[in-house]
Order: C-alpha cells, then structure tokens, then sequence
C-alpha cells in the first residue's frame, strides 16, 4: 500500500484538487483507492458528493475504538472509496496528544488497510501541527504545489527546516508547481530557477485553468467531466510521473 499525503503550509494552492484528480487516475487504472480527507473543511468530500461526518466523530477514530474500514464511504467511481471529513477534525491536534506515540497514530490507524488498498491519497489541513506529523511519518511520499511566488516558496523552506528539525527521513517529497499563469512574468522567473536548486521537483505543472475551478460546480474530478482538457491532461503527466519517483 503506497501511502501518499498532498499537503502545503499555504491553504489555496492545489491540494485537494491534486489529491481528488491523482486519486481517480489511480482508481481508473484499477488500483484500489482510498482518499482521507483529513481537513475539517471537507473539500474533497464535497467534490465526491459525500456527507462531511464521521459515526463516532474523531474521538473515537483516533483513539481506536472505530475502525477505519466502518468509516469508509464508497463513491461514485469504480476502485474509489473516501474516508470523509468531520468537522470535529479541527481538533484532532488535541486528541492526538492524548495517545501514546502521537505522531505515529494515523500509520497504525492506516495498517489494518493494507490489504484493502493499494494507493491511499490523505489530503491534509494547511499548518505545521501535529496532524501533519503523524501525515510525514505516515507517507511514503509528500506531494507539494507551489505557486511559483516568493511567499509559497518560503513556505516550501520552512517545511524543509521542520523536516530536518526533526529528523524525518526516509519521506519522498515531489514538490511541483500548481496554478501556474504563465502570463506572469515571476510564475516564469520562479519556474525557471528554482530547478537549478531544487532537483526533486516535478516536471509536470498544473495550470491555473477554469475547469480545476469547476470541480466545485461538477463535484467531480476533471479527467471525469472534461477529459480533454488541458487540466486533464496536465494531473495525467503528474500522475505518471508520480508513479515513476515511487516506484
């Protein structure tokens, strides 16, 4: 079971659309998929048209009493289940706290899966805490969009910083570039130099593009309602090449 977190500082930069898209080009080849929306504003349980609660709430998610597989919730596309948001996630950092070894608590939670799954996406809250954690030391690999701007890349640094503070290793990180508007002159300056300091970034760049925005109005991924667009096409190359950095 390879498991993948979408995951940036910054809220606004891609994340669930990446994770909702990759997801179900994952499912479409046949993997077993599993999306867990793990941000208490419930996006990807939005686009999957899916009731944002969790029976039992986090409390007893987190603290065992409830299995991850009671939880799951079925969507609309073949090889693709979603453990949904709840808003009482909002508070998870205070749960999690509670539990022995705290910052490996989602990776036990995950294990039983294992066999069930063959890809699980954990789209994750935007902030440095103690969720996000338990996400780097869960994942097999940390999917980063960035915006190619000066403040999104010093978000990038300082998560570099915190990963070496605190020695998690081991953790493939496939930063790439999101809503990219190649009319600006600095999204170009950003793209073109940042690669000569930074050799684990993604080739494919997903643009700024209406139909990533309709997702909202679709509730559905992009590859399912227009399948060739640009969009679409863009989520299929970084999904390969996903695939190729894992493995």
């Amino acid at each position: 079971m390879h498991i993948i977190g979408v995951y940036n500082i910054k809220g606004g930069v891609g994340k669930t659309a990446t994770a909702v898209n990759l997801a179900y080009l994952a499912a479409k080849q046949g993997y077993r998929t599993l999306v867990w929306d793990l941000d208490p504003q419930a996006a990807a349980t939005f686009y999957f048209r899916i009731q944002p609660k969790v029976k039992g709430g986090k409390k007893k998610l987190v603290a065992g009493k409830l299995d991850l597989d009671e939880v799951v919730k079925a969507t609309d596309f073949e090889n693709l289940d979603m453990l949904p948001a709840d808003f009482s996630y909002r508070n998870m950092d205070l749960r999690l706290e509670d539990e022995k070894k705290p910052t490996k608590r989602l990776l036990k939670l995950l294990r039983p899966l294992s066999k069930a799954y063959d890809y699980v996406f954990l789209d994750c809250p935007p902030s440095i805490s103690l969720v996000s954690e338990n996400i780097f030391r869960a994942a097999e690999g940390l999917l980063l969009p960035l915006i190619p701007t000066t403040l999104s890349l010093r978000t990038y640094r300082q998560l570099l910083d915190f990963l070496e503070g605190h020695r998690i290793i081991g953790l493939e990180l496939m930063p790439f570039f999101s809503m990219v508007d190649r009319r600006k002159r600095m999204h170009l300056d950003v793209m073109q130099n940042l690669p000569d300091t930074h050799d684990e970034l993604l080739k494919a760049q997903i643009p700024y593009a209406s139909d990533v925005e309709k997702m909202g109005i679709h509730r559905m991924p992009v590859q399912a309602f227009a399948p060739n667009s640009v969009a679409a096409a863009s989520y299929q190359a970084l999904w390969a090449e996903v695939q190729e950095r894992l493995g």
